[in-house]
């Protein structure tokens, strides 16, 4: 699987979903089933190496504008989320995460943030094909700190700063 079969399999799956992160989640399982094993770890590959990319202080900033706060575990769940957004937005707020403000027609926190599912898809329909747990992807683990310089969450002056449009937008 390449890099622009992944993305519309990304695609395919939000869109048939409407937007819906759960019900994307449910949707690629039952995509991947159709694939063969190494095609299903060919996507983990990816969506992993996706998930390790966004972790930046620069995001983890944007994430706790759009949701009000944002936990070690909340901004992984806000990562798969943003791969699940498809490659367009993903990219752009890798690139400037500030352009989450322009990139999100509508953003409702009780739904939107939170991907948690779809980071378990390939391991679920890898698991469900083989009756085996997926080895390991043999791709660099994540840092274990964000990369980029800290930002000090809990200062609503260095977000509004930061990020001026997401802060207009979501808690302005």
């Amino acid at each position: 699987m390449d890099e622009t079969e992944f993305w519309e399999l990304v695609d395919a799956t939000r869109e048939a979903a409407e937007g819906d992160p759960e019900e994307q989640a449910d949707l690629l399982v039952e995509r991947l089933l159709a694939l063969d094993p190494d095609m299903v770890l060919d996507f983990a590959r990816h969506f992993e190496a996706r998930f390790n990319r966004a972790y930046t202080w620069d995001l983890w900033g944007a994430a706790w504008i759009l949701l009000d706060g944002v936990s070690d575990d909340a901004f992984d769940f806000f990562r798969c989320w943003l791969i699940g957004q498809g490659r367009e937005v993903y990219e752009g707020a890798v690139h400037d995460p500030d352009s989450l403000a322009d990139q999100l027609a509508d953003f409702d926190e009780e739904i939107d943030g939170d991907g948690e599912e779809l980071g378990y898809a390939a391991d679920e329909a890898y698991e469900q094909l083989t009756g085996a747990v997926a080895p390991d992807l043999g791709i660099p683990p994540a840092a274990s700190e964000p990369l980029g310089a800290p930002i000090d969450l809990e200062s609503d002056r260095v977000l509004a700063e930061r990020y001026p449009k997401l802060w207009e937008r979501f808690r302005g």
